[in-house]
């Protein structure tokens, strides 16, 4: 793994625009994907792409946010950022994955939640919410892998899982480097101090035991050897989701509840600081 580059390195390796995506995952990890489509209660949300597929010819759910590599494609998926119906479709896909006994995978890389008002209006909040409630109950394997971008609680509604993997590269905050820059210093030009502070990168986030593992990219990042950065993310799913299959479904739950109940003890104190 590269310690040399800096946070707000990292950062711009996170959002390049050739970064794999939840289609290059699918498509590389995965075989015989059936797309499954709309939230049951109002539409379909394309920032969110879901469905059943084979994994190592065993049937799984497959869930993520998903960005596009062009501006049209950005377009069409909201540049990644789900509205409430995304994030109930991926609900709905969870508790199905759960009835039928299928491990969960999770692929976030997102700026966040879409903040459009009629987004609130058609209740986002409550959408997020209860996919972190939900999430926190589910009693088969869940593993999420933060691959670019995962920011705020549109990441994090699909991150409450039993391991939590990162990219390399990829970044997980609670907001852009951007926002906290003008929030904290009423100036966004000041974000790549910001990174810095954030602890945002997948090092500082295993350290404080926010994530489980990282898995390492090529040189230069994931878009530019995708085929290694895949077996590299292949090795580790197989690893975690062994792992997991010791445990009972209300093992899964207990720990996964234990995991965020406990998140934040590895972090320093004000005497440390």
């Amino acid at each position: 793994m590269s310690a040399a580059l800096t946070a707000a390195e990292r950062v711009a390796i996170a959002r390049h625009p050739q970064r794999p995506n939840i289609t290059d995952f699918i498509g590389a990890l995965f075989t015989d994907f059936f797309e499954q489509r709309g939230d049951r209660l109002a539409g379909e949300d394309a920032a969110i792409l879901g469905g059943v597929a084979l994994y190592h010819g065993r049937p799984v759910t497959v869930i993520g946010t998903r960005k596009g590599k062009t501006l049209e494609e950005n377009l069409q998926c909201n540049f990644g950022m789900p509205g409430p119906e995304g994030y109930r479709k991926a609900l709905r896909l969870m508790r199905q994955a759960e009835k039928f006994r299928r491990p969960i995978f999770t692929f976030i890389d997102t700026s966040g939640a879409y903040p459009g008002l009629e987004a609130e209006e058609r209740g986002q909040g409550e959408a997020i919410a209860r996919n972190l409630f939900e999430m926190s109950r589910l009693e088969v394997p869940v593993i999420a892998v933060i691959t670019g971008e995962g920011n705020s609680g549109g990441a994090l509604a699909l991150g409450v899982a039993n391991r939590v993997l990162m990219l390399e590269n990829a970044v997980y905050a609670i907001l852009s480097p951007e926002g906290f820059a003008s929030i904290l210093w009423k100036d966004a030009a000041r974000s790549a101090e910001a990174c810095e502070l954030m602890k945002l990168t997948a090092p500082d986030l295993l350290s404080l035991g926010v994530i489980d593992d990282i898995v390492p990219e090529p040189e230069g990042g994931a878009h530019l050897a995708s085929a290694i950065a895949f077996r590299q993310l292949d090795r580790a799913l197989t690893r975690h989701l062994a792992e997991l299959d010791k445990l009972s479904g209300k093992a899964l739950a207990a720990e996964r509840w234990q995991k965020f109940r406990s998140m934040g003890a590895a972090a320093p104190n004000k005497e440390e600081l």
